[in-house]
């Protein structure tokens, strides 16, 4: 699985993205010529650039001045009648559609309406393109991103003067690890929160990968306080299969019965999470309650928060990120007497029945569920010796 990790520890904008796709090794000729087919009259240029040192690629797109307004359709179909690969296309499209609905929000307005200024413009429309273009041509397959510095202070757009991250950028981010360091500037553009926002996976900490390539692309300011890029690391994944980064939720409730922590309990493992605990604790005014503590993928957090919500009593939930570590495995099957049961394999050797099967022949069997335990055991044991 080729996997491309977006360190965005300088901010992330559109042009930047493009740059550093290049500088990895996706064909410039080739993004050019795709480029090129989407009929805006622009021009394309690859340039060599230090920032703080590190050698970067800059990416410019070159266009005549212009005052014309884009609705959503417009660029879709422009992208529609392009060179880009299917996929390409669809991604650059989806792109298009967050901002869209971004801009839509921001300003109170049907999304058909809204005319793109600078998120329009053609080189905001290059960059779009361009990225999804160069993820394709990398074989990218699963795109991780860090956390994002979007930079502080304002920033001068056609509607004025805006606070950094701009609206349609913290639209963007809702629900998307941000900080902010660094120069009072902004780093993170609508381009390419939009970018980060639809194309990634998750975000938080390198995920496991051998890395094949990296390519850095430089931003348009050299800050002495860092480096002004974004670093794309490629690479192949390295076979743990579960996200080392998960979510944890948490909530202490002193005011639900264990009925209704229970019946939450069972709803959130229905719902994905990888794992749901109690515990009991001793609260204030010495009431007894229950930490509850939900363990699930970033993608899943909101869903699962809303479900916490929905089942107890709690009035407030912590949320945060962790690092977890997993074993690569696969799944074998074996036949018992009494049935065939699945056997979870790690990259060790280390092997267990699935709780599962065993249960269910159990039940049906009338077989106790040691005996089936032991049964599935032995019967690995015997195939793999």
């Amino acid at each position: 699985m080729k996997i491309c990790y977006l360190d965005a520890f300088s901010g992330i904008s559109g042009d930047m993205t493009v740059g550093a796709l290049a500088d990895a090794g996706a064909d410039r000729a080739a993004l050019t010529r795709m480029l090129g087919s989407l009929g805006t009259g622009a021009s394309f240029r690859f340039e060599k650039a230090a920032r703080c040192g590190i050698a970067a690629t800059k990416f410019h797109v070159d266009a005549a001045e212009s005052t014309h307004h884009r609705h959503l359709h417009d660029i879709l179909d422009l992208i529609a009648n392009s060179e880009l690969s299917g996929r390409a296309k669809e991604n650059a499209s989806a792109v298009f559609q967050q901002l869209g609905e971004a801009e839509a929000k921001v300003h109170g307005i049907p999304i058909e309406k809204v005319h793109f200024h600078e998120v329009g413009a053609v080189d905001s429309i290059c960059d779009i393109a361009g990225a999804c273009a160069g993820m394709d041509l990398l074989g990218v397959e699963i795109i991780h991103c860090s956390a994002l510095n979007v930079g502080s202070g304002s920033v001068q757009t056609e509607h004025g003067v805006l606070p950094v991250p701009a609206p349609a950028t913290a639209e963007l981010l809702t629900g998307k690890p941000v900080y902010a360091r660094g120069p009072c500037v902004e780093l993170t553009t609508p381009t390419g929160a939009a970018i980060a926002a639809t194309l990634a996976l998750d975000f938080g900490p390198l995920p496991p990968m051998r890395i094949t390539a990296t390519g850095y692309g430089a931003g348009n300011k050299d800050f002495s306080e860092h480096a002004n890029v974004l670093r794309v690391l490629i690479g192949e994944s390295s076979g743990a299969e579960e996200s080392t980064t998960v979510a944890l939720l948490e909530a202490n409730i002193d005011d639900a019965s264990p009925q209704v922590i229970g019946y939450a309990m069972e709803r959130l493992l229905e719902a994905g999470a990888l794992d749901v605990t109690l515990e009991a604790l001793l609260m204030k005014k010495n009431r007894p309650g229950t930490l509850l503590r939900v363990i699930a993928k970033p993608e899943d957090r909101e869903v699962l928060a809303n479900l916490i919500f929905a089942e107890t009593t709690t009035l407030g939930l912590r949320i945060y990120s962790a690092e977890r570590r997993v074993k690569a495995r696969r799944v074998a099957e074996v036949d018992t007497p009494h049935g065939r049961v699945r056997i979870k394999v790690s990259e060790d050797g280390s092997f267990a029945p699935e709780y599962e099967d065993c249960r269910r022949i159990a039940r049906e069997s009338s077989v106790a569920l040691k005996e089936i335990l032991s049964e599935a055991n032995l019967a690995y044991l015997k195939h793999n010796r």
